[in-house]
């Protein structure tokens, strides 16, 4: 039995390919999802009276990234504010909030609560029900609870953490969905540069939501952090609901020769409702698997390095001031959104003219997320008190990270479709660990010894996991079809084995 829906051979369908739709819509959404989730770390420097927070003894720690301007400590190593500017910032405490540090600090990390338990089982339901209304709960449920959060965090501070908890749970299904839904639109020589145009979104709204809540946080109150940037991502939930569906038979806007296309280059012209359960211990088994995970979970350190602690490492130490720090911060993203999107094209037509094998691919692509950036900061080792070189190879080393997107980051996809959503939330759930530690790293770390030479050995720490990244995925990893993929599925006895090159994707029954 087939659920195919006739298609529309429209304008719309014909002059605007169908899956690239959904690949911008998808990029949105996850642009969407990961800019609600760092707004509150930009918003938290106007909500909080750092005068009275000082006062109680709560400066000089590493609760936020936006605190590092108050240091109570003598700098081993200090440097000089850049071109000998004050280090002063804009008076920022009229907020009304009289948060400790370790408060803060749970407020920002609360998010991964619900991060941590949502993966899997919302994986299960985009795979099994619908990927296309697992994602839209993904956006709305972030989207409300913004809309809420200043209304709920006046009344207690209890009711901030349920909002980001919440938030968390819809951000854990983003990943899972998006796999699913690549898994069923991307033709496998195409899939490196859906995916990349995909998930460069986490990173276009990370830089766009620092913008944007510093400039709301400075024009307006702090309320209009939350106000404007929910409002504008209701409008993403319309175009989702009309534009999207799980799969090109089920699509209308679609053209007639682009559904047949996809849908012959993954055999799904006859798809069946039926869905394989989990091959629980095969998937456990199973090194590339293993593989992927670590990746990812070694990746993410690095990531949530770059992310969260390299501002405060050029607050803290190189002495850039607020304004500066932040602009410098997103700066690097939109670089990185045009070379991973490149990359992702370059290597998917590698892959179609039979230059390189999938395997090939996302090794070379995860090989440069984690050597580039580990040699950068190795540099920022030694580099001192050099503030624009030591910009610069920051932003070498985040543009560079970008591959990870054509790299293990899809690779989910390539060894078990049918499970891509259940591997990537659990390779995900792994990888949220970093976002937990990291912080709590850096600051014990950095406690009392506020220099050059502490960073040093957080940096040092973040190399060798990008190290270990690196041998096990180029060793280990694999862009071959598991034959687990087909457990608990009709043996087909012209379906081709593990080593089946991805551009020629074994038929799915």
């Amino acid at each position: 039995m087939t659920d195919e829906v006739p298609a529309r051979g429209s304008i719309l369908g014909k002059l605007v390919p169908a899956r690239y739709v959904l690949a911008l819509l998808g990029s949105i959404g996850m642009a969407i999802v990961y800019g609600l989730k760092v707004n509150l770390s930009v918003a938290m420097v106007a909500m909080l009276n750092h005068t009275a927070i000082k006062a109680q003894g709560g400066g000089g720690g590493h609760g936020s990234v936006t605190l590092s301007n108050v240091s109570q400590v003598s700098l081993v190593e200090e440097c000089n504010p850049p071109g000998g500017a004050s280090n002063v910032t804009a008076k920022v405490e009229g907020g009304p909030f009289v948060w400790s540090e370790p408060l803060q600090g749970t407020l920002l990390s609360c998010y991964f609560w619900g991060y941590l338990v949502s993966q899997i089982p919302l994986a299960h339901v985009a795979e099994n029900f619908s990927a296309k209304w697992v994602m839209l709960f993904s956006v709305a449920i972030n989207v409300v609870c913004t809309l809420l959060t200043p209304v709920f965090t006046k009344l207690h501070y209890g009711g901030l953490i349920l909002m980001r908890v919440l938030e968390g749970v819809g951000g854990g299904a983003s990943f899972p969905a998006m796999h699913v839904m690549i898994a069923s639109w991307a033709p496998p020589t195409e899939r490196m540069v859906m995916s990349t145009i995909i998930y460069v979104g986490t990173s276009a709204g990370t830089a766009l939501s620092i913008l944007l809540a510093g400039m709301c946080s400075s024009l307006w109150e702090w309320e209009s952090v939350f106000y404007v940037m929910g409002s504008l991502s209701c409008i993403w939930m319309v175009l989702w609901i009309i534009l999207v569906q799980d799969n090109p038979n089920k699509q209308r806007f679609i053209s007639l020769e682009e559904r047949q296309m996809i849908t012959s280059s993954l055999g799904t012209e006859q798809k069946t409702e039926h869905h394989p359960s989990v091959p629980w211990g095969k998937v456990f088994t199973s090194v590339p698997f293993w593989a992927i995970l670590i990746a990812h979970t070694c990746s993410n350190f690095g990531w949530y390095m770059f992310l969260i602690e390299i501002p405060f490492y050029m607050k803290q130490v190189l002495k850039f001031n607020v304004a500066s720090n932040a602009a410098l911060s997103a700066l690097p993203y939109f670089p990185m959104i045009i070379f991973s999107i490149c990359l992702g094209k370059l290597l998917d037509s590698l892959q179609a003219k039979g230059k390189i094998t999938t395997t090939v691919a996302r090794k070379t692509a995860t090989s440069i997320c984690t050597l580039i950036p580990g040699v950068c900061l190795l540099v920022l080792c030694y580099i001192g008190c050099r503030h624009y070189e030591a910009v610069s190879i920051m932003s070498v080393g985040i543009v560079a990270m970008g591959s990870m997107f054509s790299g293990f980051l899809s690779n989910h996809i390539d060894i078990a479709p049918n499970f891509a959503g259940t591997l990537v939330a659990l390779t995900n759930t792994a990888a949220t660990l970093p976002g937990i530690v990291v912080p709590l790293f850096v600051g014990f770390v950095t406690k009392g010894n506020q220099n050059i030479g502490a960073w040093r050995i957080i940096f040092g720490v973040t190399i060798v996991l990008f190290a270990l990244e690196f041998l096990v995925f180029v060793f280990l990893g694999s862009g071959s079809e598991q034959p687990w993929n087909k457990a608990g599925t009709p043996k087909d006895p012209e379906a081709k084995d593990e080593k089946t090159p991805l551009k020629e994707l074994p038929t799915k029954p």
